[in-house]
């Protein structure tokens, strides 16, 4: 795995940045603080973290450099397509792509950069399911955090709630 070459501090904590060439390699939501900052994010990737935690609205349009099987690949785009707000489940995910949901499950904890590819969208039939293959800690709280931002609804689940 790649150094972190910057920690960049958002509403939920300090996000570690790696990229190379300007594109986006990777995000980490527990990064090692020791990292400390080493270098400034290419302006683009800053601007747009920025823009998302002042508004869940705003996309990204970031080039990114995702490495993984042609599978992950796959999943990673179509994460990619679900508008923010909006919540799929593994299942529901699972069945477009034509694979199981633990497959997408696999899929979202390989994700090198979570929020840009937002796999916290991706939920569990009846809950908020994991995240980054957390199923209660700090990544959970993240995926809690950022459904709450941008204004996501799960009908009939307690969700919000610290345990599930």
């Amino acid at each position: 795995m790649t150094a972190i070459k910057a920690l960049v501090e958002t509403p939920m904590g300090s996000i570690g940045i790696d990229w190379s060439d300007g594109v986006l390699c990777r995000l980490d939501l527990e990064p090692d603080e020791a990292v400390g900052e080493k270098d400034e994010p290419p302006p683009a990737v800053r601007e747009q973290l920025v823009a998302y935690f002042e508004d869940a609205g705003c996309g990204f349009d970031l080039p990114l450099k995702l490495q993984g099987t042609p599978f992950q690949l796959r999943v990673w785009q179509a994460l990619r397509k679900i508008p923010p707000g909006t919540t799929v489940s593994y299942g529901e995910l699972a069945r477009k792509l034509g694979t199981s949901a633990r497959a997408i499950g696999g899929a979202c904890r390989a994700n090198p950069c979570p929020i840009v590819v937002p796999c916290h969208r991706v939920v569990a039939r009846n809950g908020l399911g994991g995240f980054a293959g957390d199923s209660s800690g700090r990544k959970l709280e993240a995926k809690r955090w950022l459904l709450c931002h941008e204004g996501a609804a799960l009908s009939g689940t307690n969700w919000l709630r610290n345990s599930e």
